[in-house]
Protein backbone atom coordinates (compact mmCIF):
# COMPACT_ATOMS: atom_id res chain seq x y z
CA UNK A 1 0.00 0.00 0.00
CA UNK A 2 1.39 3.51 -0.90
CA UNK A 3 2.03 5.74 2.43
CA UNK A 4 -0.24 8.97 1.72
CA UNK A 5 1.74 12.14 0.40
CA UNK A 6 2.52 14.60 2.87
CA UNK A 7 -0.07 17.59 1.37
CA UNK A 8 -3.04 14.55 1.29
CA UNK A 9 -1.89 14.30 5.23
CA UNK A 10 -2.01 18.10 5.36
CA UNK A 11 -5.69 18.41 3.69
CA UNK A 12 -7.34 15.25 6.16
CA UNK A 13 -5.52 17.57 9.04
CA UNK A 14 -7.09 21.05 7.91
CA UNK A 15 -10.39 19.27 6.76
CA UNK A 16 -10.60 17.97 10.81
CA UNK A 17 -9.95 21.07 12.05
CA UNK A 18 -12.06 23.08 10.13
CA UNK A 19 -14.98 20.79 11.05
CA UNK A 20 -13.84 20.91 14.62
CA UNK A 21 -13.66 24.64 14.21
CA UNK A 22 -17.08 24.87 12.96
CA UNK A 23 -18.66 22.79 15.67
CA UNK A 24 -16.69 24.82 18.47
CA UNK A 25 -18.49 27.66 16.73
CA UNK A 26 -22.04 26.68 16.55
CA UNK A 27 -21.62 25.84 20.31
CA UNK A 28 -20.99 29.07 21.21
CA UNK A 29 -23.73 30.48 18.76
CA UNK A 30 -27.05 29.00 20.29
CA UNK A 31 -29.90 28.26 18.46
CA UNK A 32 -32.98 30.90 18.83
CA UNK A 33 -36.58 29.73 19.05
CA UNK A 34 -38.62 32.70 19.50
CA UNK A 35 -42.39 31.87 19.79
CA UNK A 36 -45.02 34.77 19.65
CA UNK A 37 -48.83 33.99 20.26
CA UNK A 38 -51.58 36.70 19.32
CA UNK A 39 -53.95 38.19 21.39
CA UNK A 40 -53.36 35.80 24.42
CA UNK A 41 -54.31 37.15 27.61
CA UNK A 42 -51.54 36.49 30.36
CA UNK A 43 -54.22 35.27 32.79
CA UNK A 44 -54.84 32.25 29.93
CA UNK A 45 -51.84 30.25 31.15
CA UNK A 46 -51.69 27.68 34.05
CA UNK A 47 -48.29 28.94 35.09
CA UNK A 48 -49.69 32.86 35.44
CA UNK A 49 -52.22 31.46 37.80
CA UNK A 50 -55.07 29.45 35.46
CA UNK A 51 -56.60 26.82 36.96
CA UNK A 52 -59.41 25.37 34.44
CA UNK A 53 -57.74 26.23 30.93
CA UNK A 54 -55.16 23.28 30.28
CA UNK A 55 -51.96 24.12 28.82
CA UNK A 56 -49.28 21.32 30.41
CA UNK A 57 -46.85 22.32 27.33
CA UNK A 58 -46.20 26.09 28.08
CA UNK A 59 -46.64 25.29 32.00
CA UNK A 60 -43.67 22.69 31.54
CA UNK A 61 -41.33 25.37 30.05
CA UNK A 62 -41.99 27.80 32.14
CA UNK A 63 -40.98 24.98 34.85
CA UNK A 64 -37.99 24.22 32.71
CA UNK A 65 -36.84 28.30 32.65
CA UNK A 66 -37.69 31.47 33.88
CA UNK A 67 -40.72 32.98 33.72
CA UNK A 68 -41.15 36.62 33.39
CA UNK A 69 -43.51 38.58 35.45
CA UNK A 70 -43.66 42.40 34.57
CA UNK A 71 -43.21 40.99 31.10
CA UNK A 72 -44.68 44.35 28.71
CA UNK A 73 -45.16 44.72 25.30
CA UNK A 74 -44.34 48.55 23.23
CA UNK A 75 -47.99 48.90 22.22
CA UNK A 76 -51.37 47.08 22.81
CA UNK A 77 -51.93 46.23 19.00
CA UNK A 78 -50.36 43.28 16.53
CA UNK A 79 -48.90 45.61 14.04
CA UNK A 80 -46.86 48.45 16.50
CA UNK A 81 -45.89 45.78 19.10
CA UNK A 82 -44.38 43.28 16.41
CA UNK A 83 -42.43 46.25 15.02
CA UNK A 84 -40.81 46.86 18.42
CA UNK A 85 -40.25 43.27 18.57
CA UNK A 86 -38.31 42.85 15.64
CA UNK A 87 -36.63 46.36 15.84
CA UNK A 88 -36.13 46.55 19.47
CA UNK A 89 -37.35 50.11 19.49
CA UNK A 90 -40.76 51.75 20.19
CA UNK A 91 -42.89 51.99 17.30
CA UNK A 92 -43.07 55.99 17.24
CA UNK A 93 -39.60 55.65 16.35
CA UNK A 94 -40.15 53.70 13.09
CA UNK A 95 -43.59 55.26 12.06
CA UNK A 96 -45.21 52.08 12.72
CA UNK A 97 -47.85 54.32 14.76
CA UNK A 98 -51.10 55.91 14.15
CA UNK A 99 -52.44 59.25 14.50
CA UNK A 100 -55.94 58.24 14.28
CA UNK A 101 -58.14 55.20 14.46
CA UNK A 102 -56.09 52.58 12.26
CA UNK A 103 -53.90 51.74 14.49
CA UNK A 104 -52.51 48.39 12.79
CA UNK A 105 -51.51 47.89 8.78
CA UNK A 106 -55.21 47.76 7.90
CA UNK A 107 -54.93 45.02 4.86
CA UNK A 108 -52.55 43.64 1.72
CA UNK A 109 -53.63 46.36 -0.37
CA UNK A 110 -51.77 49.45 1.60
CA UNK A 111 -48.36 50.46 0.97
CA UNK A 112 -47.84 50.54 4.83
CA UNK A 113 -45.33 48.76 6.44
CA UNK A 114 -42.28 48.12 8.90
CA UNK A 115 -39.28 51.10 6.73
CA UNK A 116 -36.72 49.00 5.11
CA UNK A 117 -34.18 51.08 6.93
CA UNK A 118 -35.30 49.27 10.54
CA UNK A 119 -32.63 46.45 11.44
CA UNK A 120 -34.72 43.56 12.80
CA UNK A 121 -32.94 40.66 15.04
CA UNK A 122 -33.09 38.11 12.08
CA UNK A 123 -30.83 40.41 9.96
CA UNK A 124 -28.35 40.76 12.57
CA UNK A 125 -28.17 36.84 13.07
CA UNK A 126 -28.03 36.72 9.80
CA UNK A 127 -24.40 38.59 10.06
CA UNK A 128 -23.57 35.73 12.72
CA UNK A 129 -23.49 33.17 10.22
CA UNK A 130 -27.57 32.23 11.65
CA UNK A 131 -30.37 30.26 9.19
CA UNK A 132 -33.25 32.41 10.07
CA UNK A 133 -37.14 31.65 9.27
CA UNK A 134 -40.21 32.99 9.92
CA UNK A 135 -43.24 30.79 10.26
CA UNK A 136 -46.96 32.51 10.75
CA UNK A 137 -47.77 36.07 11.12
CA UNK A 138 -46.46 38.79 9.32
CA UNK A 139 -48.51 41.96 9.82
CA UNK A 140 -45.92 44.10 8.79
CA UNK A 141 -47.12 45.26 5.39
CA UNK A 142 -46.02 43.25 2.09
CA UNK A 143 -46.31 45.77 -1.19
CA UNK A 144 -45.48 49.63 -2.09
CA UNK A 145 -46.26 50.23 -5.78
CA UNK A 146 -47.80 46.71 -7.27
CA UNK A 147 -49.20 44.04 -6.12
CA UNK A 148 -45.94 41.44 -6.47
CA UNK A 149 -43.29 43.81 -5.53
CA UNK A 150 -43.33 42.49 -1.92
CA UNK A 151 -41.09 45.35 -0.61
CA UNK A 152 -42.05 44.21 3.03
CA UNK A 153 -41.64 41.05 2.66
CA UNK A 154 -39.84 38.82 5.37
CA UNK A 155 -36.75 38.24 3.38
CA UNK A 156 -36.15 42.12 3.36
CA UNK A 157 -35.50 42.35 6.80
CA UNK A 158 -33.45 39.16 7.29
CA UNK A 159 -35.81 36.21 7.19
CA UNK A 160 -33.89 33.32 5.12
CA UNK A 161 -36.95 31.22 5.07
CA UNK A 162 -40.76 32.58 5.25
CA UNK A 163 -44.26 30.61 5.23
CA UNK A 164 -47.03 31.99 6.49
CA UNK A 165 -49.74 34.82 6.83
CA UNK A 166 -48.76 37.94 5.87
CA UNK A 167 -51.77 39.95 6.87
CA UNK A 168 -53.71 38.61 9.95
CA UNK A 169 -56.75 36.89 10.90
CA UNK A 170 -60.31 38.67 10.63
CA UNK A 171 -63.75 37.31 11.16
CA UNK A 172 -63.91 36.64 7.48
CA UNK A 173 -61.01 34.14 7.43
CA UNK A 174 -63.36 31.75 9.19
CA UNK A 175 -65.44 29.76 8.99
CA UNK A 176 -65.73 30.04 5.10
CA UNK A 177 -68.43 27.67 3.86
CA UNK A 178 -68.46 27.93 0.15
CA UNK A 179 -64.57 28.51 -0.46
CA UNK A 180 -64.19 24.97 -2.01
CA UNK A 181 -67.53 25.72 -4.46
CA UNK A 182 -65.41 28.78 -5.38
CA UNK A 183 -62.14 26.98 -6.10
CA UNK A 184 -64.08 24.93 -8.20
CA UNK A 185 -66.22 27.39 -10.16
CA UNK A 186 -63.19 29.77 -10.85
CA UNK A 187 -60.83 27.74 -12.33
CA UNK A 188 -63.94 26.50 -14.65
CA UNK A 189 -64.50 30.50 -15.80
CA UNK A 190 -61.16 31.18 -15.79
CA UNK A 191 -61.11 28.31 -18.17
CA UNK A 192 -63.98 29.62 -20.17
CA UNK A 193 -61.85 33.64 -20.30
CA UNK A 194 -59.03 31.70 -21.70
CA UNK A 195 -60.83 30.15 -24.25
CA UNK A 196 -63.05 33.40 -25.26
CA UNK A 197 -59.07 35.27 -24.83
CA UNK A 198 -57.44 32.46 -27.49
CA UNK A 199 -60.51 33.19 -29.82
CA UNK A 200 -60.40 36.72 -30.22
CA UNK A 201 -56.84 36.31 -30.85
CA UNK A 202 -57.54 33.84 -33.83
CA UNK A 203 -60.27 35.85 -35.14
CA UNK A 204 -58.17 38.99 -35.14
CA UNK A 205 -55.24 37.32 -36.47
CA UNK A 206 -57.45 35.82 -39.27
CA UNK A 207 -59.12 38.75 -40.15
CA UNK A 208 -55.92 40.79 -40.69
CA UNK A 209 -54.60 38.25 -42.84
CA UNK A 210 -57.32 37.84 -45.18
CA UNK A 211 -58.25 34.50 -43.84
CA UNK A 212 -61.55 34.66 -42.14
CA UNK A 213 -64.50 37.10 -42.93
CA UNK A 214 -65.73 38.59 -39.42
CA UNK A 215 -67.32 41.77 -38.07
CA UNK A 216 -65.36 43.65 -35.71
CA UNK A 217 -68.13 44.37 -33.95
CA UNK A 218 -67.93 40.22 -32.69
CA UNK A 219 -64.56 41.06 -31.64
CA UNK A 220 -64.94 43.93 -29.60
CA UNK A 221 -67.84 42.45 -28.15
CA UNK A 222 -66.15 39.03 -27.29
CA UNK A 223 -63.38 41.18 -25.58
CA UNK A 224 -66.04 43.64 -23.79
CA UNK A 225 -67.36 40.56 -22.58
CA UNK A 226 -64.03 39.41 -21.01
CA UNK A 227 -63.64 42.07 -19.35
CA UNK A 228 -67.42 42.49 -17.97
CA UNK A 229 -66.59 38.98 -16.83
CA UNK A 230 -63.59 39.92 -14.83
CA UNK A 231 -65.55 43.15 -13.48
CA UNK A 232 -68.43 40.70 -12.13
CA UNK A 233 -66.16 38.24 -10.66
CA UNK A 234 -64.22 41.22 -9.06
CA UNK A 235 -67.16 43.26 -7.50
CA UNK A 236 -68.73 39.98 -6.21
CA UNK A 237 -65.48 39.42 -4.00
CA UNK A 238 -65.53 42.39 -1.27
CA UNK A 239 -65.12 40.40 1.45
CA UNK A 240 -61.21 40.42 3.04
CA UNK A 241 -61.35 36.90 3.15
CA UNK A 242 -60.76 36.94 -0.69
CA UNK A 243 -57.57 39.53 -0.18
CA UNK A 244 -56.70 39.14 2.84
CA UNK A 245 -56.89 35.76 4.59
CA UNK A 246 -54.01 34.10 2.36
CA UNK A 247 -51.00 31.77 2.66
CA UNK A 248 -47.38 32.61 1.64
CA UNK A 249 -44.38 30.54 0.53
CA UNK A 250 -41.46 32.33 0.01
CA UNK A 251 -43.29 35.11 -2.55
CA UNK A 252 -45.27 32.44 -3.67
CA UNK A 253 -49.45 32.59 -2.37
CA UNK A 254 -50.42 29.09 -1.55
CA UNK A 255 -53.52 29.36 0.09
CA UNK A 256 -55.87 31.82 -1.26
CA UNK A 257 -58.09 32.04 0.55
CA UNK A 258 -56.86 30.30 3.62
CA UNK A 259 -58.60 27.26 5.17
CA UNK A 260 -58.09 29.11 8.28
CA UNK A 261 -58.80 25.41 10.35
CA UNK A 262 -55.58 23.74 8.67
CA UNK A 263 -53.24 26.29 8.58
CA UNK A 264 -51.82 26.26 12.39
CA UNK A 265 -50.93 22.40 11.50
CA UNK A 266 -49.40 23.59 8.78
CA UNK A 267 -47.22 26.28 10.34
CA UNK A 268 -46.14 23.59 12.83
CA UNK A 269 -44.91 20.88 10.06
CA UNK A 270 -43.08 23.58 8.73
CA UNK A 271 -41.86 24.52 11.67
CA UNK A 272 -40.35 21.03 12.26
CA UNK A 273 -39.37 20.50 8.97
CA UNK A 274 -37.03 24.31 9.70
CA UNK A 275 -35.52 22.37 12.66
CA UNK A 276 -34.54 19.02 10.82
CA UNK A 277 -33.04 20.88 7.94
CA UNK A 278 -31.11 23.36 10.12
CA UNK A 279 -30.29 21.62 13.08
CA UNK A 280 -26.42 21.31 12.02
CA UNK A 281 -26.03 24.85 11.86
CA UNK A 282 -26.59 27.97 14.04
CA UNK A 283 -30.49 28.96 13.26
CA UNK A 284 -33.14 31.46 14.33
CA UNK A 285 -36.90 30.83 14.18
CA UNK A 286 -39.71 32.89 15.10
CA UNK A 287 -42.67 31.34 15.24
CA UNK A 288 -45.39 33.51 14.87
CA UNK A 289 -49.08 31.94 16.08
CA UNK A 290 -52.32 32.80 14.45
CA UNK A 291 -53.76 31.16 17.49
CA UNK A 292 -55.41 32.59 19.43
CA UNK A 293 -56.95 35.71 17.48
CA UNK A 294 -60.47 35.97 16.34
CA UNK A 295 -62.47 34.34 14.65
CA UNK A 296 -60.42 31.11 16.35
CA UNK A 297 -60.21 28.78 13.88
CA UNK A 298 -60.04 25.78 15.73
CA UNK A 299 -59.90 21.82 13.93
CA UNK A 300 -62.90 19.53 15.22
CA UNK A 301 -60.13 17.32 17.58
CA UNK A 302 -60.59 20.51 19.82
CA UNK A 303 -63.14 22.04 19.69
CA UNK A 304 -66.20 21.68 22.91
CA UNK A 305 -62.62 20.19 24.60
CA UNK A 306 -62.40 23.10 26.79
CA UNK A 307 -64.33 24.58 29.54
CA UNK A 308 -64.19 28.23 28.16
CA UNK A 309 -66.04 28.12 24.81
CA UNK A 310 -64.29 28.56 21.25
CA UNK A 311 -61.65 30.73 23.17
CA UNK A 312 -60.49 27.89 25.39
CA UNK A 313 -60.51 25.23 22.83
CA UNK A 314 -58.16 27.24 20.47
CA UNK A 315 -55.79 28.26 23.72
CA UNK A 316 -55.66 24.53 24.47
CA UNK A 317 -54.82 23.68 20.46
CA UNK A 318 -52.29 26.18 20.60
CA UNK A 319 -50.75 24.35 23.29
CA UNK A 320 -50.71 21.27 21.59
CA UNK A 321 -48.88 22.80 18.89
CA UNK A 322 -46.65 24.45 21.44
CA UNK A 323 -46.10 20.66 22.75
CA UNK A 324 -44.70 19.42 19.00
CA UNK A 325 -42.53 22.35 18.76
CA UNK A 326 -41.04 21.68 21.86
CA UNK A 327 -40.77 17.44 21.10
CA UNK A 328 -38.92 18.09 17.86
CA UNK A 329 -36.37 20.56 19.30
CA UNK A 330 -35.88 17.61 22.02
CA UNK A 331 -36.12 14.80 19.06
CA UNK A 332 -33.09 16.43 16.96
CA UNK A 333 -30.80 16.64 19.94
CA UNK A 334 -31.39 20.21 20.31
CA UNK A 335 -33.09 21.44 23.53
CA UNK A 336 -29.33 22.07 25.42
CA UNK A 337 -28.07 24.64 22.98
CA UNK A 338 -31.33 26.25 22.09
CA UNK A 339 -32.57 29.24 23.53
CA UNK A 340 -36.44 29.01 23.73
CA UNK A 341 -38.73 32.28 24.28
CA UNK A 342 -42.43 32.42 24.61
CA UNK A 343 -44.44 35.39 24.91
CA UNK A 344 -47.63 37.37 23.44
CA UNK A 345 -47.47 40.49 21.52
CA UNK A 346 -49.85 41.83 23.39
CA UNK A 347 -52.76 41.53 25.93
CA UNK A 348 -56.13 39.77 25.37
CA UNK A 349 -59.04 41.06 23.41
CA UNK A 350 -61.58 41.75 25.91
CA UNK A 351 -64.32 43.35 23.55
CA UNK A 352 -64.20 40.40 21.94
CA UNK A 353 -67.56 38.71 22.09
CA UNK A 354 -70.44 36.98 20.16
CA UNK A 355 -73.52 37.07 21.90
CA UNK A 356 -73.20 36.30 25.36
CA UNK A 357 -69.70 33.84 24.00
CA UNK A 358 -66.50 35.86 25.14
CA UNK A 359 -63.61 35.10 22.24
CA UNK A 360 -60.67 37.14 23.70
CA UNK A 361 -58.57 36.43 26.55
CA UNK A 362 -58.37 37.00 30.20
CA UNK A 363 -55.66 39.10 31.70
CA UNK A 364 -55.76 38.17 35.42
CA UNK A 365 -56.14 41.01 37.82
CA UNK A 366 -54.45 43.74 35.48
CA UNK A 367 -57.07 46.28 33.96
CA UNK A 368 -57.79 46.91 30.58
CA UNK A 369 -56.81 45.02 27.48
CA UNK A 370 -55.81 45.27 23.82
CA UNK A 371 -55.96 48.58 22.38
CA UNK A 372 -55.51 50.01 25.40
CA UNK A 373 -51.67 51.69 25.73
CA UNK A 374 -51.19 52.54 29.04
CA UNK A 375 -53.91 49.87 31.63
CA UNK A 376 -51.63 47.24 32.72
CA UNK A 377 -54.10 44.42 30.87
CA UNK A 378 -53.27 45.82 27.33
CA UNK A 379 -49.58 45.38 28.09
CA UNK A 380 -48.39 42.78 30.18
CA UNK A 381 -48.16 39.59 28.89
CA UNK A 382 -46.47 35.95 28.80
CA UNK A 383 -42.62 36.05 29.38
CA UNK A 384 -40.77 32.52 29.26
CA UNK A 385 -37.23 31.78 28.35
CA UNK A 386 -35.28 28.52 28.58
CA UNK A 387 -32.04 27.83 27.84
CA UNK A 388 -30.85 24.56 29.84
CA UNK A 389 -27.64 25.18 32.00
CA UNK A 390 -26.86 28.07 31.09
CA UNK A 391 -29.96 29.68 32.67
CA UNK A 392 -31.38 28.62 35.66
CA UNK A 393 -34.60 26.79 35.51
CA UNK A 394 -37.92 27.40 38.13
CA UNK A 395 -37.07 31.42 38.93
CA UNK A 396 -39.47 34.15 38.66
CA UNK A 397 -38.38 37.45 37.65
CA UNK A 398 -40.74 40.28 38.88
CA UNK A 399 -38.57 43.20 37.19
CA UNK A 400 -39.84 45.09 34.87
CA UNK A 401 -38.63 43.66 30.70
CA UNK A 402 -39.68 44.45 27.62
CA UNK A 403 -40.58 42.75 24.01
CA UNK A 404 -38.26 45.49 22.82
CA UNK A 405 -35.48 42.99 24.83
CA UNK A 406 -35.11 39.91 22.99
CA UNK A 407 -33.08 41.96 20.13
CA UNK A 408 -30.06 43.28 21.84
CA UNK A 409 -30.28 39.48 24.19
CA UNK A 410 -29.93 37.25 20.85
CA UNK A 411 -27.36 39.76 19.95
CA UNK A 412 -25.22 39.26 23.20
CA UNK A 413 -25.71 35.56 22.72
CA UNK A 414 -25.14 35.46 19.36
CA UNK A 415 -21.64 37.65 19.00
CA UNK A 416 -23.47 40.45 17.06
CA UNK A 417 -23.51 44.24 17.91
CA UNK A 418 -26.60 47.04 18.10
CA UNK A 419 -26.34 49.65 15.69
CA UNK A 420 -24.84 52.68 16.85
CA UNK A 421 -26.91 54.89 14.18
CA UNK A 422 -29.65 55.06 16.29
CA UNK A 423 -31.81 53.93 19.71
CA UNK A 424 -32.47 50.84 20.50
CA UNK A 425 -34.52 51.40 23.33
CA UNK A 426 -34.25 46.88 24.53
CA UNK A 427 -31.56 46.01 27.02
CA UNK A 428 -29.66 42.56 27.36
CA UNK A 429 -31.64 39.97 29.27
CA UNK A 430 -29.25 37.69 30.32
CA UNK A 431 -27.42 39.51 32.94
CA UNK A 432 -30.78 39.25 34.62
CA UNK A 433 -31.64 35.85 33.48
CA UNK A 434 -29.15 34.57 34.77
CA UNK A 435 -28.91 35.48 38.08
CA UNK A 436 -25.90 38.26 37.81
CA UNK A 437 -28.11 41.53 38.24
CA UNK A 438 -30.92 42.24 40.56
CA UNK A 439 -32.80 44.58 38.73
CA UNK A 440 -33.61 45.54 35.41
CA UNK A 441 -31.77 47.97 32.87
CA UNK A 442 -34.71 49.84 31.95
CA UNK A 443 -35.43 52.90 34.44
CA UNK A 444 -38.19 54.68 32.54
CA UNK A 445 -40.82 52.52 30.11
CA UNK A 446 -42.85 54.64 28.25
CA UNK A 447 -46.58 53.15 26.98
CA UNK A 448 -48.16 54.51 23.76
CA UNK A 449 -51.05 54.38 22.21
CA UNK A 450 -50.61 55.17 18.89
CA UNK A 451 -48.73 58.49 18.23
CA UNK A 452 -50.38 59.79 21.34
CA UNK A 453 -47.93 58.43 24.79
CA UNK A 454 -50.48 57.47 27.75
CA UNK A 455 -48.11 56.88 30.34
CA UNK A 456 -45.01 56.30 32.34
CA UNK A 457 -43.10 53.57 33.95
CA UNK A 458 -40.76 54.35 36.54
CA UNK A 459 -38.29 51.74 38.40
CA UNK A 460 -35.93 53.73 40.88
CA UNK A 461 -32.34 51.63 41.11
CA UNK A 462 -33.27 50.96 45.02
CA UNK A 463 -34.34 48.12 46.78
CA UNK A 464 -37.65 49.35 47.36
CA UNK A 465 -39.15 47.67 45.12
CA UNK A 466 -41.41 50.34 44.23
CA UNK A 467 -42.76 50.54 40.14
CA UNK A 468 -44.32 53.72 39.81
CA UNK A 469 -46.72 54.49 36.76
CA UNK A 470 -48.20 57.68 35.81
CA UNK A 471 -51.21 58.04 33.22
CA UNK A 472 -51.43 61.09 31.49
CA UNK A 473 -54.40 59.38 29.13
CA UNK A 474 -56.78 57.09 29.55
CA UNK A 475 -59.75 55.98 27.57
CA UNK A 476 -63.20 56.39 28.17
CA UNK A 477 -64.91 52.82 28.87
CA UNK A 478 -68.46 52.47 27.04
CA UNK A 479 -70.38 52.00 29.09
CA UNK A 480 -68.62 53.27 32.40
CA UNK A 481 -67.32 50.84 34.37
CA UNK A 482 -67.25 48.36 31.88
CA UNK A 483 -63.65 48.08 31.75
CA UNK A 484 -63.36 48.36 28.09
CA UNK A 485 -64.77 49.78 25.21
CA UNK A 486 -67.77 47.48 24.22
CA UNK A 487 -69.50 49.81 21.79
CA UNK A 488 -66.16 50.91 19.82
CA UNK A 489 -64.71 47.03 19.97
CA UNK A 490 -61.41 48.86 20.57
CA UNK A 491 -60.81 51.79 22.78
CA UNK A 492 -59.55 54.90 21.07
CA UNK A 493 -56.74 57.20 21.73
CA UNK A 494 -57.34 60.30 21.11
CA UNK A 495 -60.51 63.14 20.75
CA UNK A 496 -63.69 62.59 23.05
CA UNK A 497 -63.20 59.12 23.76
CA UNK A 498 -60.43 59.45 26.37
CA UNK A 499 -59.63 60.95 29.04
CA UNK A 500 -56.54 63.50 29.68
CA UNK A 501 -54.77 63.97 33.01
CA UNK A 502 -53.00 66.84 34.35
CA UNK A 503 -51.83 66.06 37.16
CA UNK A 504 -51.27 62.34 35.86
CA UNK A 505 -53.01 59.80 37.85
CA UNK A 506 -50.09 58.01 39.69
CA UNK A 507 -50.08 54.18 41.21
CA UNK A 508 -47.28 52.25 42.74
CA UNK A 509 -48.24 48.53 40.95
CA UNK A 510 -45.84 46.81 43.91
CA UNK A 511 -49.11 47.90 46.18
CA UNK A 512 -51.67 48.10 43.54
CA UNK A 513 -51.09 46.15 40.75
CA UNK A 514 -54.64 46.49 39.40
CA UNK A 515 -54.00 49.58 39.27
CA UNK A 516 -57.33 50.14 41.24
CA UNK A 517 -56.84 53.19 43.78
CA UNK A 518 -54.69 56.47 42.74
CA UNK A 519 -52.70 58.12 44.84
CA UNK A 520 -52.65 61.63 45.80
CA UNK A 521 -50.27 63.70 48.04
CA UNK A 522 -52.74 62.80 50.68
CA UNK A 523 -52.17 59.00 50.41
CA UNK A 524 -48.71 59.33 49.01
CA UNK A 525 -45.63 61.35 50.99
CA UNK A 526 -43.37 61.29 47.75
CA UNK A 527 -46.42 62.11 45.01
CA UNK A 528 -45.12 65.46 43.85
CA UNK A 529 -41.66 64.11 43.76
CA UNK A 530 -42.61 60.99 41.38
CA UNK A 531 -44.59 63.57 39.00
CA UNK A 532 -41.57 65.48 38.69
CA UNK A 533 -39.33 62.72 38.07
CA UNK A 534 -41.50 61.18 35.57
CA UNK A 535 -42.03 64.61 33.74
CA UNK A 536 -38.38 65.56 33.23
CA UNK A 537 -37.73 61.85 32.16
CA UNK A 538 -40.27 62.42 29.90
CA UNK A 539 -39.14 65.31 28.81
CA UNK A 540 -35.66 63.63 27.60
CA UNK A 541 -37.17 60.79 26.18
CA UNK A 542 -39.33 63.35 23.58
CA UNK A 543 -36.06 64.93 22.83
CA UNK A 544 -34.80 61.34 21.37
CA UNK A 545 -37.62 60.79 18.88
CA UNK A 546 -37.37 62.15 15.49
CA UNK A 547 -39.83 63.24 12.77
CA UNK A 548 -40.62 60.27 10.72
CA UNK A 549 -43.92 59.19 8.63
CA UNK A 550 -46.02 57.26 10.45
CA UNK A 551 -47.08 54.44 8.09
CA UNK A 552 -50.45 53.56 9.72
CA UNK A 553 -51.61 57.13 9.04
CA UNK A 554 -50.83 58.49 5.83
CA UNK A 555 -49.97 55.23 4.14
CA UNK A 556 -52.24 52.84 5.30
CA UNK A 557 -55.05 53.38 2.63
CA UNK A 558 -56.35 50.74 0.60
CA UNK A 559 -55.12 50.88 -3.39
CA UNK A 560 -56.95 48.07 -5.87
CA UNK A 561 -53.28 47.49 -7.64
CA UNK A 562 -51.84 46.37 -4.75
CA UNK A 563 -54.34 43.75 -3.99
CA UNK A 564 -52.09 40.05 -4.01
CA UNK A 565 -53.18 37.55 -6.32
CA UNK A 566 -52.32 33.92 -6.46
CA UNK A 567 -53.10 33.93 -10.76
CA UNK A 568 -53.97 36.52 -13.06
CA UNK A 569 -56.04 39.57 -11.66
CA UNK A 570 -59.13 39.07 -10.40
CA UNK A 571 -58.90 35.41 -10.86
CA UNK A 572 -57.26 35.01 -7.59
CA UNK A 573 -57.70 31.99 -5.88
CA UNK A 574 -55.65 29.08 -5.74
CA UNK A 575 -55.03 26.09 -3.21
CA UNK A 576 -51.49 25.09 -3.55
CA UNK A 577 -51.61 23.27 -0.44
CA UNK A 578 -54.33 20.80 -1.51
CA UNK A 579 -52.79 20.27 -4.76
CA UNK A 580 -49.62 19.15 -3.13
CA UNK A 581 -51.61 16.58 -0.53
CA UNK A 582 -52.96 14.83 -3.17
Amino acid sequence: MRPRSPLVFMSLVCTLLNTCQAHRVHDDKPNIVLIMVDDLGIGDLGCYGNDTIRTPHIDRLAREGVQLTQHISAASLCSPSRSAFLTGRYPIRSGMVSSGNRRVVHNLAVPAGLPLNETTFAALLKKQGYSTGLIGKWHQGLNCDSRSDHCHHPYNYGFDYYYGMPFTLVDSCWPDPSRNTELTFESQLWLCVQLVAIAVLTLTFGKLSGWVSVPWLLIFSMILFIFLLGYAWFSSYTSPLYWDCLLMRGHEITEQPMKAERAGSIMVKEAISFLERHRKEPFLLFFSFLHVHIPLPTTDDFIGTSKHGLYGDNVEEMDSMMGKILDAIDDFGLRNNTIVYFTSDHGGHLEARRGHAQLGGWNGIYKGGKGMGGWEGGIRVPGIVRWPGKVPAGRLIKEPTSLMDILPTVASVSGGSLPQDRVIDGRDLMPLLQGNARHSEHEFLFHYCGSQLHAVRWIPKDDSGAVWKAHYVTPVFQPPEAGGCYVTSLCRCFGEQVTYHNPPLLFDLSRDPSESTPLTPATEPLHDFVIKKVADALKEHRETIMPVTYQLSELNQGRMWLKPCCGVFPFCLCDKEEELSQ
